[in-house]
């Protein structure tokens, strides 16, 4: 058992999503004065997948929430690849459209690099897009990828310094794990990308200062993976349904709640050893995920005055 001197510092994301909102509100009010109109999002929603469902209203919500003008198009699951191109194209050519959002995953028969790709770089709030890539990979000022750029954000107001230090990776995604590792390079970070095939996987993760975990696997890191006093980042977010893995992962005061709900959301690494041997840590839920909406508003209105020429 890893004994600290110090009591781990919680990574409070709702207090950072707030911050961030804050300082939001304000610029909504500077795009409506200068152009006459907020800044417009338009979330594409195919089918009815009831996670997806979800999260859009969650991003509606706060859209509104900041007076930013936002609309929902759902077309039925059995639209084709040329159905939907045809409904991003026109998003692209509406002007008081700054951010176009097509909420992922698409069902099997869609072309989903296509759809990606149609998105005018732009108006592509989500960063996806090759030419947003391209900006990042070379420092240059564009649309980040949302839930790394909040990564970046909560360790920066929590005065967690990142320049010189090794910060891990584990996992090498388009949406997170490689823009987690160029904006950490941007912050001057010695960064390591793991991935499924990396050699002495628990080994490599220990020797990091700050280790970001990304593989949507559910409390795979433990204790093994993690020096003691490091910063864990846990982007994952895991429903638990089964009783032995809830028992494998959580305390009794936890599964508890797991006999009331028949089910637990936990993160990509053990939270009871997270809490044990971390320095700071984000927790599941209430970490990384608030950050990723906040910062959708803020390339949306990023967007919107750039297009508006306020900057």
């Amino acid at each position: 058992m890893v004994n600290l001197k110090f009591v781990p510092q919680i990574l409070d994301g709702n207090r950072v999503r707030d911050e961030i909102k804050a300082e939001c509100r304000p610029r909504v009010d500077r795009v409506i004065d200068h152009a006459g109109r907020p800044p417009g999002l338009a979330v594409v929603l195919v089918g009815e997948n009831p996670a997806s469902q979800v999260y859009v209203r969650s991003k509606t919500k706060t859209a509104g929430e900041l007076g930013i003008y936002n609309e929902t198009i759902a077309p039925p699951a059995n639209i084709s690849t040329d159905q939907l191109l045809a409904i991003v194209r026109e998003l692209n050519e509406r002007p008081e459209i700054d951010g176009i959002l097509v909420q992922l995953p698409l069902p099997k028969q869609i072309d989903e690099a296509r759809i990606l790709l149609a998105v005018a770089p732009e108006k592509d709030v989500d960063g996806f897009h090759p030419c947003n890539v391209g900006l990042l990979a070379t420092g240059r000022p564009g649309l980040r990828p949302c839930t790394p750029a909040g990564i970046i954000e909560l360790l920066k107001r929590y005065q967690i310094p990142m320049a010189g230090r090794h910060a891990v990776v584990v996992g090498r995604s388009n949406i997170v794990g490689k823009p987690m590792s160029m904006l950490l390079l941007q912050e001057n970070a010695t960064v390591t990308i793991c991935h499924s095939r990396t050699h002495d996987l628990p080994g490599v993760c220990r020797t990091a200062d700050i280790l970001v975990a990304a593989i949507g696997r559910a409390a795979m890191i433990t204790a093994d993976f993690m020096r003691a006093g490091a910063v864990v980042i846990d982007v994952g977010m895991n429903r638990v349904t089964d009783r032995g893995e809830a028992e494998r992962i959580f305390s009794d005061a936890r599964l508890a709640d797991f006999e009331k709900r028949g089910s637990l959301l936990v993160g990509d690494v053990n939270p009871q050893d997270m809490a044990r041997v971390s320095s700071a840590y984000t927790p599941v839920p209430g970490g990384v995920g608030p950050l990723t909406i906040a910062m959708l508003m803020r390339n949306t209105i990023e967007s919107a005055e750039r297009r508006t020429g306020l900057c």
